[in-house]
């Protein structure tokens, strides 16, 4: 199995979530805008949230542990 960058793999989801929050509104209107901002909104706390998480690979199980408490209560 080759190994993976899980570092790098983050990376590129912190970079997701950036790209869907400059993509730009396409010429939509009633429901298909609607339906596109719903989109841009999970895929932007999908990506959010896996950039935020810590990875590890052991054993060829990859584990991404996310803190999804308050800042205040971590």
């Amino acid at each position: 199995m080759a190994e993976i960058d899980t570092e790098a793999m983050i990376e590129r989801f912190r970079e997701r979530a950036v790209a869907v929050k400059k993509r730009p509104m396409p010429p939509v209107e009633g429901e298909g805008r609607k339906s596109f901002i719903e989109q841009s909104q999970l895929d932007f706390q999908d990506f959010a949230i896996i950039a935020d998480a810590d990875a590890s690979l052991e054993n060829g199980v990859l584990t991404l542990r996310v803190d999804l408490r308050p800042a205040d209560q971590r």
